[in-house]
């Protein structure tokens, strides 16, 4: 009878594997976690905290933080107009990540797609589309953001349209250099020799090589179009009230920075933790998703 205890061990599944490599990163938890709170914030804040965002209390104006006198809605104070800080930074996520969130998704569709374009066909068509993406680089973010907001009508949808135009260069290069690198790879050459039309070759076999690139440039530009964000409506071009953004109290805050800190300092101190999160889970994705560290940490793993 065959030993039973020489038996090759079962393989560890890609999850479990996942998981376990971000148990051991302590930084990249910490960011998982806090993330996933500043989610469920964005999604049910609005919901449960609508109210108290915009109770007016004049004997709370300023209340300072950790003050428990009107309430622990009131643990990290009131702002000028005596609403609860802590509602108003709750309810003000959902606006936030929605605005970086659409940008960056319509940014990384559009320009992936015109990525895919222009490095797989080549050409006078990725000529134009790289000297249109060299237009729109030429400009600083800010600057492009500031002049368009200038002339249209500050909102929403002209915030999300802008920043997205902005960040449409930086998908649409970098997919372009992977699909230069990629369609000459065996793989794509078997499946135009097979008969595979051009479609079913970019989405199919090319378009999921390129994925966790994409993926992991999209976190990094989360983490910048909130900084954007934040800036415009720092300078009162942004959202406007009775919308309200981080951003937006930071500015609001800021005639208040000698008497009552704190009116900037907690939106403020919630943009730097989101975008620090995003940083520190983008650094283990691009762990994860490189096929040599994969490797590295199933071996480990097992």
């Amino acid at each position: 009878m065959a030993d039973v205890s020489l038996a090759p061990p079962r393989p560890r599944s890609t999850l479990r594997i996942v998981l376990s490599s971000l148990l051991r990163d302590k930084f990249a938890l910490a960011a998982a976690v806090f993330l996933t709170l500043v989610l469920i914030c964005a999604i049910f804040g609005p919901w449960l905290l609508a109210e108290q965002a915009r109770a007016l209390n004049l004997k709370g104006r300023n209340m300072p933080p950790f003050s428990l006198e009107a309430g622990w809605m009131f643990i990290l104070g009131g702002d000028a107009l005596g609403r609860s800080l802590l509602a108003r930074i709750v309810v003000a996520s959902q606006n936030t990540l929605l605005i970086a969130g659409s940008a960056v998704m319509l940014s990384l569709v559009v320009g992936g797609f015109l990525g895919l374009v222009a490095g797989y066909r080549g050409g006078w068509i990725g000529a134009v589309l790289l000297r249109l993406a060299d237009a729109i680089m030429s400009f600083p973010s800010m600057l492009l953001a500031v002049i368009v907001l200038f002339v249209f009508e500050p909102g929403v949808t002209n915030v999300i349209l802008v920043l997205a135009i902005s960040r449409i260069p930086i998908f649409m290069r970098t997919v372009r250099a992977e699909v230069l690198e990629l369609k000459s790879r065996m793989f794509v050459t078997a499946a135009r020799a097979m008969g595979a039309k051009t479609n079913r070759i970019l989405l199919l076999h090319i378009a999921p090589m390129i994925l966790p690139t994409i993926i992991n440039l999209a976190a990094l530009e989360m983490a910048f179009v909130m900084l954007v964000e934040s800036g415009l409506s720092f300078l009162g071009i942004g959202i406007q009230p009775p919308e309200v953004t981080w951003g937006l109290m930071v500015a609001d805050g800021r005639n208040y920075l000698g008497s009552a800190w704190w009116l900037a300092f907690w939106p403020g101190l919630a943009i730097m933790l989101v975008a620090m999160s995003l940083n520190l889970l983008t650094n283990w994705l691009r762990i994860v998703t490189d096929p040599v560290e994969r490797w590295r940490l199933e071996t480990e793993a097992r």
